[in-house]
């Protein structure tokens, strides 16, 4: 049963994010234009590996802004069309639906990864290696994985809200600072290296890093991937006592109305 609500779920989410502006700019023009922009702020910087940061980067700056203002979009979207209360009652359960989103937004936004690579190889002819595809697809699906959990943990926090649009508008882009997505999180402040390093994707974008130029010692690899999953796993039980503490507040208040 949860298995076939959330696989109806992901590709209701997919069709209805695909028909949307906003989405397809996020998902097409976001990424060719953070491809430029990265591009003329990296081609002076000395970077030997230019897609770990011009093209990945630009990638994963798009991917989040889809997986933002989908996910968290949704919950707005349901609200004001009266519908958020009936999808939190339906028998399927809330928490699957609101998954079956998140992978549905997760999994189109990745199509940003390619529209990157593919400006950067048309525009600049930018030479663009992989050097471990294999270490570079399990550090895909552990991102895929980071991002879906702490989207769950946001999509909770903003179910009770009544400024989700003020809310994503604001996450978006302390989230790709925080994360390293367009440049490595050392340039920080050493005050945000821990807020970071408790950030799932942050760990997700350095395995995506090392994997595009090349694992030569598997260890470091699989050690980082395993803080990834513990990391993962806190992210998961949060995810889970939010949804029980509102799920106890909505029955409390029966809040989830327009007004």
């Amino acid at each position: 049963m949860s298995g076939s609500v959330l696989l109806s779920t992901m590709v209701l989410q997919m069709r209805q994010s695909f028909s949307r502006n906003m989405f397809r700019f996020c998902l097409i023009a976001n990424p060719i234009l953070n491809t430029v922009l990265l591009y003329e702020m990296f081609r002076n910087s000395g970077q030997e590996n230019f897609a770990a940061y011009v093209v990945l980067g630009s990638g994963l700056m798009a991917v989040w802004g889809c997986i933002c203002f989908s996910s968290a979009g949704d919950i707005n979207r349901e609200r004001f069309s009266g519908t958020l209360a009936l999808v939190f009652a339906a028998p399927a359960g809330f928490p699957y639906i609101i998954l079956g989103k998140i992978l549905g937004n997760t999994l189109l936004s990745l199509l940003s990864l390619l529209i990157s690579l593919l400006t950067a190889a048309l525009f600049f002819r930018a030479p663009v290696q992989l050097a471990s595809p294999g270490y570079f697809a399990l550090a895909m699906l552990a991102l895929v994985l980071s991002f879906v959990v702490i989207s769950s943990v946001i999509a909770c926090q903003l179910t009770l809200s009544r400024r989700t649009t003020l809310y994503m508008n604001c996450i978006e882009i302390p989230l790709i600072l925080l994360c390293g997505l367009s440049f490595p999180i050392e340039v920080l402040p050493r005050w945000l290296h821990p807020v970071s390093r408790c950030l799932p994707p942050t760990w997700a974008v350095e395995l995506l890093r090392s994997a595009v130029a090349g694992v030569t010692q598997p260890g470091p690899f699989f050690q980082r991937l395993l803080i990834l999953l513990l990391i993962t796993a806190v992210w998961v039980l949060m995810a889970l006592w939010l949804f029980r503490v509102i799920d106890r507040q909505v029955r409390i208040s029966a809040s989830l109305e327009v007004c």
